[in-house]
């Protein structure tokens, strides 16, 4: 077996990266609360990255906590279950934290207050199982990455077996300001998480398992230590602090000093990276058969009154949790789906909980700091901080020029969006916006382009077919008239024949 050998971290570290303040406490700490059932639940169809779900029941059908409810489409989409026991009220649009601030389409649940399970396929021993039959459990409980981006974790799982892993890393860095509910799952349900952590080795077939944790989480690195002990395969490293540590690229980077390829993926290098839980999740699936019903979120932020973290049901509005955490003590500045960095803002508190959300923030205007953007300084700071190696303001100037193509030629598919440079803009300038935006319109032109190069090809294939049908009609023509031609002469000979019979 080969010896995964972690690098020195000080010596790794570049000047990439910002120190927001944390914001973490006092959420971070106090336990897991329980959010209760709110009177309705909406499930979103798309929570996940892919294809949205698709409806699998109809208004006014009464099903249990973890049916299925609306089922993957494609390759990389997600099931969705109901979060509990109640009747189907409507199927259709409904608010949903997008950065559109659109609605969505969504399941909207009325709990019968029971909350009682559809059957459970439950698995004393989960580790004793192939690595196929891991992912297809995984996949059928609807597990996605619960860090923010929620890609369905079946399809790394399958990737894991085609790739040649040799490590998976899970991400326990919270690197986000005021987000601290895998710091709080880490303390609680440190066993759960390595357990659900020797399942992903299993599935992918990797014999390295690397916990990324800061060092501003002294706890849960304890009792993820103490969970880990009996495991020689799982490693627990103490990682810095600094935003955003926990993006992929740079949590490999920490941890292993290896970097994938521009544009690749993290396999490209032998490695998958989970979040801590998603890991848990992945427990829970594959031990008690549960589906991804529920997750931990952090409901805080300078207008919210007790700031803390709970465990709520997927489909939960956010006014529920936050009613929970003792309302607003003022009229938020911003709200925001997610972490400040990162995050989606979003109108009202109406939406539902989805499960990659891990945070619902209610910001003061002192803590959102907004100001008018100004002219740049050419200080650099953008630079300096950004932890992939771009030219931020190269590229926003590129943008501002409607030159699309030359700030992608500069490195704008490799930017993260995580806000770093806009955070450490002295003038305020929108960078992460002019990037989003920019991303957007390739994104549409390269539709567009596909979209023509699809009638180019329709085109050219009626053209084609026309053709062919003209010439094969032609040969059949020329066919039919050639064989009147033979059946005329033929009978121009019978009839010579027979006459030439008669005179003889």
């Amino acid at each position: 077996m080969a010896h995964v050998v972690i690098p020195p971290i000080r010596r790794l570290l570049t000047r990439w990266g910002i120190h927001p303040d944390s914001h973490k406490f006092p959420a971070a700490g106090l336990a897991i609360a329980d959010a209760g059932l709110p009177p309705l639940l909406v499930l979103p169809l798309s929570q996940q990255a892919g294809a949205p779900a698709r409806p699998v029941v109809k208004v006014g059908d009464h099903v249990l906590r973890g049916q299925l409810v609306a089922e993957a489409v494609g390759h990389v989409s997600a099931h969705v279950h109901a979060s509990t026991s109640g009747t189907v009220m409507a199927i259709g649009d409904a608010p949903m934290p997008h950065p559109s601030g659109l609605p969505g389409q969504g399941i909207t649940l009325r709990p019968d207050g029971l909350d009682r399970w559809a059957p459970r396929d439950v698995e004393p021993y989960p580790i004793n199982l192939a690595p196929e039959e891991i992912a297809r459990r995984v996949a059928a409980a609807g597990v996605v990455g619960m860090g923010g981006a929620a890609f369905p974790a079946a399809v790394k799982l399958a990737l894991g077996q085609r790739s040649g892993i040799h490590t998976v890393i899970l991400n326990g860095s919270e690197c986000e300001p005021y987000l601290s509910c895998d710091d709080r799952l880490m303390q609680e349900c440190a066993s759960d998480i390595i357990e659900g952590a020797r399942l992903l080795l299993r599935a992918t077939g990797a014999q390295h398992l690397l916990v990324g944790i800061e060092d501003n989480k002294p706890d849960a690195i304890d009792a993820m230590k103490v969970a880990a002990h009996p495991y020689p395969e799982v490693s627990v490293v103490r990682i810095p602090s600094r935003y955003p540590m926990g993006a992929e690229r740079q949590l490999i980077h920490t941890l292993l000093g290896v970097e994938p390829p521009a544009g690749g993926r993290a396999a490209d290098v032998g490695v998958v990276v989970h979040n801590v839980g998603t890991a848990a999740a992945v427990w829970r699936a594959l031990r008690h058969g549960e589906a991804l019903t529920e997750r931990v979120i952090t409901v805080a932020g300078g207008a919210v009154a007790a700031p803390r973290n709970m465990r709520a049901r997927v489909g939960t509005p956010l006014s529920w949790l936050v009613e929970r955490a003792g309302g607003l003590t003022r009229e938020p500045a911003r709200l925001v789906v997610g972490g400040p960095m990162m995050g989606v803002a979003v109108p009202d508190l109406d939406v539902p909980v989805g499960k990659g959300a891990s945070g619902v923030l209610a910001l003061t205007a002192a803590e959102v700091g907004a100001r008018e953007p100004s002219a740049c300084i050419r200080c650099g700071s953008c630079v300096v901080a950004c932890p992939v190696g771009l030219m931020p303001l190269e590229m926003a100037n590129r943008i501002h020029a409607g030159e699309l193509e030359q700030a992608e030629d500069i490195g704008l598919r490799d930017c993260l969006t995580c806000g770093a440079c806009g955070y450490v803009c002295p003038s305020r300038i929108p960078l992460v916006q002019y990037f989003a935006h920019a991303r957007g319109e390739l994104m549409a032109r390269e539709r567009e382009r596909k979209r023509l190069d699809e009638v180019r090809e329709l085109t050219e294939a009626r053209a084609a077919r026309h053709e062919r049908e003209a010439r094969e009609k032609a040969e059949m023509h020329a066919r039919r008239k050639a064989e009147r031609a033979a059946a005329q002469a033929a009978e121009a000979a019978a009839k010579a024949a027979a006459s030439h019979e008669e005179s003889a």
